[in-house]
C-alpha cells in the first residue's frame, strides 16, 4: 500500500523469537508525519512485541528501524526517547507518592542547569503543555490522590516533556471509563494537529475506527493486512484481525436440559481500582455443559471469576448454584459446596510456590479429610499426593518436591489434580490452557469432557477462541463487563464471535 506521505519513521522485516516461539515474523510497518497510526489484533498478536522493540525494551533478532530515513539503534528506552519516540504502557510507571511535576521530570534534563532543576520554570513548562493539549491537571497534586484517567494524563505528558515526535499508546482505553476515552481521543487528534504522531495499539475495532487514519493488522506476530481507515469497515478489519471464517457445525443435536448448575442475575463487580468492571451481567450454566466466555483479555473476565469463587466482592446481583444462593460466600463455603476453581494466575492465586506438591494438594480440603483434631495426617497427605500424581501424570520425583521446580503444564495438572479431587459439581476455570503444550492442553480437555459426561458443569474463560467453539457446548461472549452474545457454539461462525469480542455488534442467536 503507497501513498505520498513522507515516512517519519519505518520498522523494515522485524523479527522476534523468545525461546522456541516465533513472536514476529518479517514485520514491517511505517509512521507518516501528523497522524494516528492504530496496530489492530488479538492478543497475542505481536503488538506489545513489536512496540517493546521500537521503545528499546526488547531488542530485535533481525531488521532495521529508520528514523527520517537514517538508521537508528534502539538499545534502550533511552535511545528511543533521544530519538523522539515516548511509550505510554498499559500499566503506568508512576511513583505513587509523589507529585505530579516530580513524576514528569524524573529522569529528564530538561528545565535543569549544572544539575540543578528550576522546579518553578518546570512546572510552568508542565502547566503550558497542558493548556497546549487539552490535558487538565495539577502538577502539585499526588499522584495516589489522581483517578486513573489523570494517571494516563501524566504518562502522556511525560513523553510531550521531553519533547517526542511519535508516541506509541498501549491499549490505552483498557482502564478508562467512557468520557475518558472520549477526552483521550479529543487529545490525540489535538496532538497530531500540532505536529506529532501516534501508533495507538488496540484491539477494540470501534475504537480503531474511531481514531486512527491508518490500520495494519496483525495475527501472530505477521502483517496481514494494511488499510486506510476511511476506506475499510469493521467487518474487514474483523475478518483480517480474526482470520478466516469458520462454521464449526451447520446442525446443532439438541442439548437434553436437565436444570440449571450455574444462574447469574444483574451481577455488577468493581475491579482493584473501584471501576466498574462487570455490569449487570446475566449468564447460565446448563448441569452437564461446558459453557465457554470468549473475550479479549481485561474485559471483566477475572473480575467475573473471582466473584463466582468467592475471591471478590459482588457489589448487586445473585449467584446461584444448584438452588443455592452462593452470593459473597467465601471460598471455605464454595469448597464445601463442591465447586472447584482454576484462576488465571496460576502461580500468585493457585498455590503456595514454596511448599511441596503434597502441601498444595490439600490446600483447600487439608481441615476437612486430611486433619484429626488440630493436627494434620501426614500419612494421608502423602498418599494422596501419591494417588493424584500418578493419576494426573503429574511429572516429578517425589511429592515432597517444591511446586515451584514444576513446570507450567504439570503445574496447572496439580491445579487439576486438587480441584478435581473435590469431586466437584461445577468447575470454574480462567485460563486454564494458557502457556501449555498440545499434549497438556488434550489433557485437560479430556478431563473437562469426562466431568460433563458424569453431569457436572464447567464455566470455561478463555481467549482461545478456537478452544472455545472446538470443546464448548455454549458461548457467551464478553466485551466491557457486558456479555455481546450467546450461543450454541456449534452454530455460530468465528466472524461473528470476533465482531463480537471487538466491540461491533450483529445478530446474535441463542
Amino acid at each position: 500500500m503507497e501513498d505520498r506521505k513522507k515516512p517519519l519513521l519505518e520498522m523494515k522485516d522485524i523479527s522476534k523469537t523468545f525461546l522456541d516461539v516465533v513472536a514476529l515474523k518479517n514485520v514491517s510497518l511505517r509512521v507518516n508525519e501528523k497522524e494516528i497510526l492504530g496496530i489492530l489484533g488479538e492478543n497475542g498478536a505481536g503488538k506489545s512485541t513489536l512496540m517493546n522493540i521500537l521503545y528499546g525494551y526488547y531488542r530485535a533478532d533481525s531488521g532495521q528501524i529508520l528514523i527520517n530515513g537514517k538508521p537508528a539503534a534502539l538499545n534502550a528506552p533511552f535511545d528511543a526517547i533521544g530519538n523522539g519516540i515516548g511509550m505510554v504502557h498499559q500499566h503506568f510507571n508512576l511513583v505513587e507518592h509523589h507529585t505530579v511535576l516530580e513524576n514528569i521530570i524524573l529522569g529528564s534534563r530538561r528545565d535543569s542547569r549544572h544539575g540543578r532543576i528550576n522546579f518553578r520554570k518546570a512546572e510552568q513548562t508542565i502547566r503550558d503543555l497542558c493548556i497546549e493539549y487539552n490535558l487538565e491537571i495539577n502538577p502539585r497534586a499526588y499522584v495516589w490522590q489522581l483517578s486513573v484517567g489523570e494517571k494516563q494524563r501524566i504518562e502522556i505528558l511525560k513523553a510531550l516533556y521531553r519533547k517526542v515526535q511519535v508516541l506509541i499508546l498501549d491499549e490505552p482505553t483498557a482502564v478508562l471509563t467512557p468520557q475518558e476515552v472520549d477526552g483521550l481521543f479529543l487529545t490525540l487528534k489535538n496532538m497530531v494537529e500540532t505536529g506529532l504522531s501516534v501508533i495507538f495499539i488496540s484491539h477494540k475495532l470501534n475504537e480503531v475506527m474511531a481514531v486512527t487514519n491508518r490500520v495494519v493488522i496483525l495475527r501472530q506476530g505477521e502483517v496481514i493486512a494494511e488499510k486506510n481507515t476511511q476506506d475499510t469497515t469493521l467487518q474487514e478489519l474483523a475478518q483480517a484481525m480474526i482470520g478466516d471464517e469458520k462454521v464449526y457445525s451447520l446442525e446443532c443435536p439438541p442439548f437434553n436440559y436437565t436444570g440449571m448448575s450455574l444462574q447469574i442475575r444483574k451481577l455488577t463487580i468493581k475491579n482493584d481500582m473501584g471501576l466498574l468492571a462487570v455490569t449487570d451481567l446475566d449468564l447460565e450454566v446448563p448441569h452437564g455443559s461446558i459453557v465457554g466466555i470468549a473475550g479479549v483479555s481485561g474485559n471483566g473476565q477475572r473480575e467475573l471469576a473471582e466473584a463466582i469463587s468467592g475471591m471478590r466482592y459482588i457489589q448487586s446481583g445473585t449467584v446461584v448454584l444448584d438452588n443455592r444462593d452462593i452470593t459473597n460466600k467465601t471460598p471455605a463455603d464454595l469448597v464445601k459446596l463442591r465447586l472447584a476453581r482454576i484462576p488465571e494466575d496460576r502461580m500468585g492465586f493457585g498455590l503456595i510456590s514454596d511448599f511441596n506438591i503434597a502441601e498444595n494438594l490439600v490446600l483447600e480440603t487439608a481441615q476437612l479429610r486430611f486433619s484429626k483434631s488440630i493436627f494434620l495426617r501426614w500419612g494421608s497427605i502423602y498418599a494422596n499426593a501419591s494417588k493424584l500424581i500418578k493419576d494426573f501424570s503429574i511429572k516429578t520425583n517425589r511429592p515432597q518436591s517444591l511446586a515451584k521446580y514444576l513446570s507450567g503444564g504439570n503445574i496447572q495438572k496439580m491445579l487439576l489434580a486438587r480441584e478435581m479431587s473435590l469431586d466437584p459439581n461445577m468447575i470454574v476455570a480462567s485460563q486454564p490452557t494458557r502457556g501449555l503444550d498440545i499434549n497438556s492442553t488434550n489433557y485437560i480437555h479430556f478431563l473437562f469432557t469426562e466431568l460433563k459426561k458424569r453431569g457436572a458443569s464447567v464455566l470455561m474463560i478463555s481467549e482461545d477462541l478456537d478452544e472455545i467453539l472446538l470443546i464448548c457446548d455454549f458461548l457467551y461472549v464478553m466485551y466491557q463487563g457486558k456479555m455481546m452474545g450467546h450461543f450454541r457454539a456449534c452454530d455460530v461462525s468465528k466472524m461473528e464471535v470476533g465482531l463480537l469480542m471487538a466491540g461491533s455488534t450483529t445478530p446474535t442467536a441463542g
